[in-house]
């Protein structure tokens, strides 16, 4: 059926609107990074922001965040939904949570979902989730033995009614963190955030004459959806397995997915993986899926738009493992089981498409978070610092793999200045790590080292989040491995690659982190390409 003209007019108003509205949720998400006080947020981007329509469905995310929270956040506006109630929103209203089984998988997220309503018409939601530096309890770590001893829970309500704020759910916080200044300041950027994608949205709607995004929903789900069903029927059909093994806690964990291709759907299925720890590095089913679905759609449909119906078609199924772990686990620490979703499912889909995944990466940030006092005696001040460290990615076909870039999450480097700003201590060196990359034809990326000390007069514990140092990441389809990770003393002491521990005053903390895999056989790789490694330092003479 040809097209009439009066369909051209439509498809282009529609794809106008559409433009309009991501550079709606842009915006939301930059007053996010521009209020912040956590350095998490404001300088790592480590935040989503999204619009859903009244139904609770995600028309469209912020480029600025990370695949953890914008996936999880996708599903726990749902939730929100079902616990207010629509009978109890009002214009006005901002509901908070930070549960991790209906939020974005850990107790430091908070997540807040706002109604958007055009005169008395609900007309779609706004959220938005950010990493704070802190909610009591342990502090940011896996020794916790379940989620009550993670810090406050904060269960589905309402942070502010009718633009009032819950000036004792304020007050409760306050009591209950360290930082509060930090954190109840990070509550206010959040409901900020989702009043300016509120209040661009009217404006877009009354500028256009809209009065609801019926319209323009269906025109980005139908779209959305097709491209989608196209891409997935191009595949070839079947189910294909992997393992991968991580550091864990104390002993290694083996984590397992079959990837099964059908007509009009991808499921990934986590049977095999170990069972749930009695440590805080279990991951709410959520986050699971959220990064086993960007896996996905990296390898299925990278240029197709993250909303609803793109997500729809992907599904996953486990039993109850540590991938799929049920309150009252603890899951403090469940992003760096999460982070290496992405390279389990990406292992099975190489199977299925040879020759077109890339090599495992370091996955998991090496997150550190330092608690900071003044030595016994002396003058100083106590900080809560969280530093976001990235290692090599893995090499792609075709392509090295990129170096100190944070694979799957996204988040942004946090400069040295902000972060020795935020407490009293010193890092003396964040470099790049030679010969830490995969060798191949493609070349892994590099991890970084990195020396940190406290400040004269302090001392400092810190909580280690660390894998990929006993189990390195794997090259593909003959590429090396890369070099594992290490976190040490300056003195030679071995330190625990999960856990708090202690910097006696005058030492040195160094992490050594890891490189990316290697692609195709190391003997293919180019004299250019080697030459390069060699005069940039990537590789010395001592690593060939």
């Amino acid at each position: 059926m040809t097209p009439t003209p009066q369909d051209a007019t439509r498809e282009i108003r529609m794809q106008v609107m559409w433009n309009r509205l991501i550079s709606v949720v842009e915006e939301q998400a930059l007053t996010l990074l521009r209020t912040a006080f956590s350095t998490s947020v404001r300088e790592a981007g480590d935040l989503s922001a999204g619009v859903f329509d009244p139904q609770g469905r995600m028309l469209a995310q912020a480029v600025t965040g990370t695949p953890g929270h914008v996936n999880t956040m996708a599903e726990a506006v749902l939730h929100f939904i079902a616990e207010i109630g629509r009978e109890r929103m009002l214009p006005g209203d901002t509901y908070v949570t930070n549960d991790p089984w209906k939020g974005t998988g850990h107790l430091h997220d908070i997540t807040m979902v706002s109604p958007s309503f055009l005169g008395d018409r609900l007309v779609g939601f706004f959220a938005c989730t950010a990493h704070v530096v802190d909610v009591g309890g342990r502090g940011f770590g896996a020794d916790g033995k379940s989620v009550y001893e993670e810090g406050i829970q904060i269960p589905i309500m309402k942070f502010a009614e009718s633009g009032r704020v819950n000036h004792d759910l304020v007050q409760i916080i306050r009591a209950n963190v360290r930082e509060p200044n930090q954190v109840v300041g990070d509550f206010y950027s959040l409901a900020a955030c989702n009043d300016v994608g509120h209040r661009r949205l009217i404006e877009m709607m009354q500028e256009i004459g809209l009065t609801s995004l019926d319209d323009l929903g269906e025109f980005i789900f139908t779209r959305t959806r097709a491209a989608t069903l196209d891409r997935i029927a191009a595949l070839p059909k079947g189910a294909w397995s992997n393992e991968l093994l991580t550091d864990g806690y104390d002993q290694p964990v083996k984590l397992a997915a079959t990837v099964e291709i059908a007509d009009g759907a991808v499921n990934v299925d986590f049977t095999g993986s170990d069972p749930v720890s009695r440590w805080g590095i279990n991951v709410p089913i959520i986050y699971t899926k959220a990064y086993a679905c960007y896996a996905l759609k990296c390898v299925v449909a990278p240029d197709i738009p993250n909303n609803w119906a793109s997500l729809d078609l992907f599904t996953i199924s486990s039993p109850v493992n540590i991938l799929n772990a049920e309150r009252p686990a603890p899951v403090s620490v469940r992003h760096v089981i999460g982070h290496l979703v992405p390279d389990l499912v990406l292992g099975a889909l190489a199977k299925a498409l040879p020759g077109k995944v890339l090599a495992e990466g370091s996955g998991a940030l090496w997150n550190i978070h330092i608690s900071a006092r003044p030595q016994t005696g002396q003058d100083g001040r106590r900080a809560e610092i969280l530093m976001f460290n990235s290692g090599g990615m893995g090499a792609r076909p075709g392509l090295d793999g990129l170096s100190a870039t944070a694979f799957p999450s996204g988040v942004m480097t946090m400069p040295i200045e902000a972060t020795e700003q935020t407490g009293p201590i010193v890092v003396w060196r964040k470099e790049l790590r030679p010969d830490s990359a995969g060798d191949g034809e493609y070349r892994g990326g590099l991890g970084q080292v990195i020396e940190i000390e406290a400040a004269d007069g302090h001392q400092f514990e810190f909580s280690a989040m660390f894998d990929r140092i006993g189990h390195p990441p794997r090259g593909r389809n003959g590429g090396a491995d890369g070099k594992p990770g290490s976190a040490m003393l300056d003195d030679g002491t071995v330190m625990r690659p999960k856990g708090w521990q202690q910097v006696p005053a005058g030492r040195r903390l160094v992490l050594n982190l890891p490189g990316g895999g290697g692609y195709g056989d190391p003997a293919a790789r180019s004299a250019a390409a080697r030459a390069n490694d060699r005069t940039r330092g990537y590789v010395t003479e001592d690593g060939k």
